[in-house]
């Protein structure tokens, strides 16, 4: 089984959480796109972990643990990560994580360009999270970046990189009169900080190609949402690569291979971290209730998320975008707490009513149009069965199901590992 499990919304939708739900399941777990900007919170018996840069499945013994060449990796971050998950008990070796020598290293003048720019910027941000995403990707694609496979050559990669820092200044010193970056710095935090990893760099492309042909369970796990999509999302609001299940097996580095199942999870409620539209956000007391009950904060930021009714016309989209087969519903137990559950069901754009998403300056200009559905006022987190839910919460769960058409098979009413329903 070839499955992806990727967000339908603004990213946070508890991605991390369903991943090591389900990868009990599968044999490997491959990350195939994105850095360390967003962050999976995953609670098991063994505590509570936050992960940004390595697969969810890591936490799980028997399961292989894949970074695709579509990543972008911040080899300082994930050298700490890897140290706390130790820490904490975590058995890490090359047996369990493998890294494709073809991903793209973030070096710390990415982050240094990240900041600069936002600073110029001021209060025309994008709301980066400042760790370097944009600019490595964009060195990606302007073939002027080192890749995990090069720190396996010494010799080739103090020339590569004399070459790229050389290049790196005239944007550094020439276009934001900061200090030039050397080149002795960088080799020496590569040294620090990649070079530990050297074991685990291998051609996970030809790995995952055998493990397809003797029929292992892979997945494929997304960072962000659809609406994060470099292509599809609320640009120019958007994380740098692509977030689409259509996107994984070429992510992952083995685009010969065509998914057989694409899992969409999204919040029973809306949240979005960092700048641009996000029509449904609730604002004064009812938004701050919320933000609270749900914790929302970002998980790689800290930064307070905003919070909203489930949006109808971005979840649907969303769900297309996706191919979704099916749906994750998480949170549910977040909004026991409402007497009446706010959803927006269309937008208003310039006086005129639509159900659909809109793009561009449309988006921007739209304001949404909600209504009130009955709350169940009762705690859920001891649901198993969908069954015992109440009568307005499974209301609730059918309404969603049947405005974003899409089954819904799994609800989430807690954060545990087993606080979930699975609906036969």
């Amino acid at each position: 089984m070839l499955t992806a499990i990727v967000g339908i919304n603004w990213g946070d939708e508890g991605k991390g959480r369903m991943v090591d739900l389900l990868s009990e399941n599968y044999d490997i777990v491959v990350r195939y796109q994105g850095g360390n900007n967003a962050g999976h919170t995953v609670v098991n018996e063994r505590g509570k972990f936050i992960l940004n840069l390595l697969p969810s499945g890591i936490l799980r013994p028997g399961t292989v643990n894949v970074m695709g060449p579509g990543m972008v990796i911040d080899v300082e971050h994930l050298y700490g990560e890897v140290s706390r998950l130790r820490e904490a008990g975590i058995e890490i070796t090359p047996e369990h994580l493998k890294i494709s020598d073809r991903a793209t290293i973030c070096m710390p003048y990415h982050k240094l360009l990240d900041c600069l720019e936002e600073d110029r910027l001021a209060d025309k941000k994008f709301g980066s999270t400042r760790r370097g995403i944009a600019p490595v990707y964009a060195d990606k694609f302007m073939k002027k970046t080192l890749r995990m496979g090069d720190i396996l050559s010494k010799d080739g990669l103090k020339e590569k990189l004399s070459d790229i820092v050389e290049w790196k200044n005239l944007t550094i010193c020439g276009g934001y009169h900061a200090e030039p970056v050397t080149a002795e710095d960088m080799l020496s935090w590569l040294n620090t900080y990649a070079a530990p990893f050297a074991d685990y760099i291998c051609d996970t492309s030809e790995y995952l190609t055998e493990a397809a042909k003797d029929g292992k369970n892979i997945m494929f796990e997304a960072q962000l949402g659809a609406l994060r999509d470099i292509d599809y999302g609320i640009y120019p609001y958007t994380s740098s690569s692509s977030t689409i299940a259509a996107y994984a097996p070429i992510g992952a580095g083995i685009p010969q291979i065509k998914l057989d199942e694409s899992i969409g999870i999204m919040k029973a409620y809306s949240s979005c971290v960092g700048e641009g539209p996000f029509t449904c956000e609730l604002f004064g007391k009812e938004g701050e209730k919320l933000r609270a009950a749900g914790n929302e904060y970002g998980a790689a930021t800290g930064r307070p998320r905003r919070v909203g009714g489930f949006d109808i016309p971005a979840s649907r989209y969303g769900v297309r975008v996706q191919g979704a087969d099916s749906i994750a519903l998480t949170k549910m137990d977040v909004l026991s707490y409402l007497e009446k559950i706010p959803v927006c069901v269309a937008y208003k754009v310039d006086g005129a009513l639509t159900e659909k998403f809109p793009t561009g300056d449309a988006l921007a200009k739209a304001e949404p149009v909600y209504e009130y559905l009955d709350g169940w006022m009762s705690d859920i987190s001891d649901c198993r069965d969908i069954g015992d839910l109440p009568e307005k919460a499974l209301e609730y769960v059918r309404y969603i199901e049947k405005k974003t058409d899409c089954k819904i098979k799994y609800i989430s009413v807690g954060p545990s590992r087993e606080q979930y329903i699975e609906v036969k």
